[in-house]
C-alpha cells in the first residue's frame, strides 16, 4: 500500500519498447496499454483493443525498467500509447508520476480530445494531464492521413504542449519512421507506417515482456 493506504494500480500492458525514436521527441521509453473503448477504423494496433490480454505489471516494475533505460540508453522521456491510456488513467497517472520522479518527460497519445479529457470528473485523468508534457489528441481518421507532421496519425489530431519542456520544432516536420526489431527470433514493430504498410506484420507473434528486473534488448 502507498502512504494513503491504497493499493497501487496494476497496469495492463500490451507492449514495452524501452528505447525508441519513433514515438516522440528524442529517445523514449514507450508503453502500450491493453484495452481501448474506441474503435477507430484502420487502427494500427487492433490487437491492443480488447481489455482481455496483456500482462499485469506494477508501477514499481516499470519504474525500475525506466531508470535502467535512462542510465543505459539515455532516454529523455516516456510515451504512453495503446490501446487508450485514458482508459487506464489511474495506472497511467502513477506511471507518469514515476517518470517525473526520474527526471523524464511524459508524452501521451489519446483518442479523446483535450476538451473531453478536461471535462471528465475522475481525478486520475486530471492527474495524468497534470503530469503530461505533450498530448496528441483526437481519434484516428484513416481518411485523413497526416503527411506533414511526425508522430501524428491523421490531420484532425492536435499536438498540445502542456508544459514548456517542449515546443514545435523541425523534428515534427520530418518523415515518420517504423522500427522493426528481431530479438531472439521474435519480431517487434513500432512507429508510424506508411498507409500501404498498415497491417504488414499481422500474424507476427509479439515477444512477451521480460520478467521483472530483466531488460529487453
Amino acid at each position: 500500500m502507498d502512504e494513503a493506504g491504497t493499493e497501487p494500480p496494476i497496469l495492463s500492458v500490451a507492449q514495452v519498447v524501452p528505447c525508441t525514436e519513433a514515438e516522440g521527441p528524442g529517445r523514449r521509453f514507450a508503453v502500450w496499454f491493453q484495452g481501448c473503448p474506441l474503435r477507430c477504423p484502420g487502427c494500427c494496433n487492433p490487437e491492443f483493443l480488447p481489455f482481455a490480454g496483456g500482462e499485469r505489471r506494477t508501477v514499481d516494475e516499470l519504474a525500475g525498467w525506466m531508470a535502467r533505460a535512462r542510465d543505459a540508453d539515455g532516454i529523455e522521456g516516456i510515451t504512453l500509447l495503446g490501446g487508450e491510456p485514458l482508459a487506464h488513467a489511474a495506472g497511467a497517472a502513477a506511471l507518469a508520476a514515476a517518470a517525473r520522479d526520474l527526471g523524464l518527460s511524459v508524452m501521451v497519445f489519446s483518442g479523446y480530445t483535450l476538451e473531453q479529457l478536461r471535462g471528465r470528473t475522475d481525478q486520475a485523468a486530471a492527474d495524468l494531464l497534470a503530469r503530461t508534457d505533450i498530448l496528441v489528441d483526437g481519434p484516428y481518421l484513416r481518411g485523413q492521413p497526416d503527411t506533414e507532421r511526425r508522430w501524428v496519425g491523421s490531420r484532425n489530431q492536435r499536438i498540445h504542449f502542456l508544459t514548456d519542456r517542449y515546443q514545435y520544432d523541425d523534428r515534427w516536420g520530418r518523415r515518420n519512421t517504423l522500427e522493426i526489431r528481431l530479438t531472439d527470433g521474435e519480431l517487434s514493430v513500432n512507429g508510424f507506417p506508411a498507409r500501404d504498410a498498415v497491417g504488414l506484420w499481422k500474424g507476427w507473434t509479439r515477444k512477451p515482456l521480460p520478467t521483472a528486473g530483466a531488460d529487453a534488448r
